[in-house]
């Protein structure tokens, strides 16, 4: 198994932890979005994934795989052990609609090509910038708090007390939000969650800090 991925890149942070989590061994591809305009512009990556992002999935058997929460299903598909959706269906579209909220609602908002297109071509100051990232962090994280402190399923992670696709797309923006110190005291449950899940192994070794193109 190969992934193509950037250490900072959310997307692929969220298929690293999928990984670890189900103990698989992969080679590693660093793909920098930022030097030299952008490894992911070049032709030949973009022969692998026509869209210019990360993360990109081989398989064992050469299958080519784009999109992040695409991989990990067909990850948690094929490799069963451990399970990242509930038993239910009703449960399993509930995690569904929390790492969705996350993947399709707050972070396309505030990735690496949306930004350089607010500061190169809309040329908004860089306070500017940061106001349009704290806003649509703030509008998410608010709604999504509200879900998982009065929800019962909520345990140490987004639903029980065992990892799942909501908490594979939560950590990463937890981190991102960090990153642009976006302040968090607001949302205590999803900070706690965090926080829970980079006590395990397969979430510290998915951190990018720990990545190889780490810098």
């Amino acid at each position: 198994m190969t992934l193509y991925n950037y250490f900072r890149s959310s997307a692929s942070y969220r298929v690293r932890i999928a990984l670890a989590l189900k103990g698989l061994s992969y080679e590693y591809i660093p793909v920098h979005l930022t030097r030299g305009g952008g490894e992911q512009f070049n032709a030949a990556y973009r022969e692998l994934n026509a869209d210019a992002l990360t993360p990109t999935f081989v398989g064992e058997e050469g299958q080519l795989l784009t999109q992040s929460l695409a991989i990990v299903e067909y990850l948690d598909e094929t490799y069963r052990d451990p399970p990242l959706l509930p038993a239910s269906a009703v449960d399993r579209a509930y995690v569904r609609s929390l790492a969705l909220q996350v993947a399709c609602e707050m972070h396309p908002l505030n990735n690496l090509r949306v930004l350089a297109y607010l500061k190169q071509t809309l040329e908004v100051s860089d306070e500017q910038k940061s106001a349009w990232y704290r806003y649509w962090i703030d509008l998410g994280f608010s709604s999504l708090e509200k879900k998982l402190s009065s929800d019962k399923r909520t345990g140490l992670f987004c639903f029980g007390d065992t990892p799942t696709i909501g908490d594979l797309c939560l950590v990463p923006q937890v981190f991102n939000a960090q990153r642009m110190l976006v302040p968090l005291d607001s949302y205590p449950t999803i900070v706690r969650i965090a926080s829970h899940a980079l006590t395990l192994d397969a979430f510290k070794k998915a951190e990018p800090a720990a990545q190889i193109d780490a810098a």
